[in-house]
C-alpha cells in the first residue's frame, strides 16, 4: 500500500544504509545458484540484445557481479526458488560468463511493489524503449489502479509524456516492433499514429530513411489526401509561421505542465534560434514564474 512514491523513497536508501560497506559496494544477503532464479514474467523490459549480454558478460568474468540482484521468494513455489525483481540483465550476462552463483538482495515485495520497482530501475537507468515503457506504464494503470497524474509525480516525468507514450500503443504491431528494433524512433512513430495507413507509411518511412519532420509532412499530406473535405490545419502563428513537429508539441506540454502555465516554443527549422513565450494568467503566477527564473532552479 505505499505506492510508487514511497518506494522511490526509501526502499533503495533504507537497504543502502545497512548495506553498503567501507569499500561503497553493496554486501549481499546471501549468494544463490543461479537455476533457483526465475525472471519476473511482468517484466517490463523485453528485449536483450546480444552485443549488450556480451559486453556485461565479459566485464563479469573479470569482475563479477558488481552490484546484486533483487529478488523475491517466487510465489506458490515450495521449493527454494526466487523471482527477479530487478537484474534479469546481470542475471543473463552472468549465466553467460558461466557463473554458477550470483549475489542477491531478498525483499518481500507484493505484485505491485515488483512491477513498480522494476519499471523505476529501467526507465532511471533509461534502458527501456518507448514501447517498453508505455507497455509498463499501462500495467500500473490497468492492474493496479495507477493514473496518469499519479505515475507523473512518482517517476518525475510529465502526464503528457506519459500520455504520449501510451499512445504508441495503439499503433500497429509492426510500427510498434520497429521502435523495440531502433529503425524508427517514438517521434516517428508519434507521426504515423494519424496516418491513414501507418503500417505502408512506416515501411516508406523505414526503406527511404526519412527525418522524423519529414515523416510528419508525409502523414500529414495522407491524411488531407483521404478526406479532401476535411479542413486543413492552420499553421502555427509563431514568429516563424510553420507546423510544429510531435517533439517541439510534446515539449510545449512537458513545460507547460511543469510550469502550471501556458508555453509556446517556436523554432526555426533548420536553425539552433528559436522563442520561447510563457504566458500568465495572473501576478501570483507572475511571482512565481520570476522566483524560478531568479532561484536557477
Amino acid at each position: 500500500g505505499r505506492g510508487l512514491s514511497a518506494l522511490m523513497a526509501d526502499v533503495e536508501p533504507r537497504a543502502v544504509e545497512s548495506e553498503v560497506g567501507v569499500d561503497n559496494k553493496r554486501r549481499p544477503d546471501r549468494m544463490i545458484p543461479v537455476e533457483r532464479i526465475v525472471p519476473n514474467p511482468d517484466q517490463p523490459r523485453r528485449s536483450f540484445t546480444e552485443a549488450q549480454l556480451g559486453e556485461l558478460a565479459d566485464s563479469i568474468r573479470t569482475k563479477g557481479v558488481i552490484q546484486p540482484l533483487i529478488v523475491r521468494p517466487r510465489p506458490g513455489s515450495t521449493e527454494d526458488e526466487y523471482e527477479i525483481v530487478a537484474g534479469e540483465r546481470r542475471w543473463r550476462a552472468a549465466q553467460m560468463a558461466q557463473l554458477h552463483e550470483v549475489p542477491v538482495l531478498i525483499r518481500d515485495f507484493s505484485d505491485t511493489e515488483v512491477l513498480e520497482v522494476a519499471i523505476i530501475e529501467n526507465i532511471q537507468r533509461a534502458d527501456l524503449n518507448a514501447i517498453e515503457e508505455a507497455a509498463g506504464y499501462r500495467q500500473l494503470m490497468t492492474r493496479f489502479g495507477h493514473t496518469q497524474e499519479k505515475l507523473a509525480e512518482a517517476l518525475g516525468k510529465s502526464r503528457s509524456h506519459i500520455a504520449n507514450l501510451l499512445r504508441l500503443l495503439n499503433l500497429p504491431e509492426e510500427i510498434q516492433t520497429h521502435v523495440v528494433n531502433g529503425t524508427l524512433s517514438a517521434g516517428h512513430a508519434r507521426a504515423l499514429i494519424t496516418a491513414p495507413n501507418p503500417s505502408e507509411m512506416a515501411e516508406n518511412v523505414v526503406r527511404r530513411g526519412l527525418s522524423v519532420r519529414e515523416t510528419e509532412k508525409l502523414s500529414r499530406s495522407a491524411s488531407e489526401a483521404a478526406d479532401p473535405n476535411r479542413p486543413r490545419r492552420k499553421r502555427s502563428e509563431g514568429a516563424y509561421g510553420s507546423d510544429k513537429d510531435a517533439d517541439t508539441k510534446a515539449l510545449e506540454g512537458d513545460l507547460s505542465a511543469t510550469l502550471g502555465m501556458k508555453v509556446v516554443v517556436d523554432h526555426a527549422p533548420g536553425q539552433e534560434g528559436g522563442r520561447v513565450t510563457i504566458s500568465y494568467d495572473t501576478l501570483e503566477q507572475l511571482d512565481a514564474l520570476c522566483m524560478i527564473l531568479s532561484s536557477g532552479r
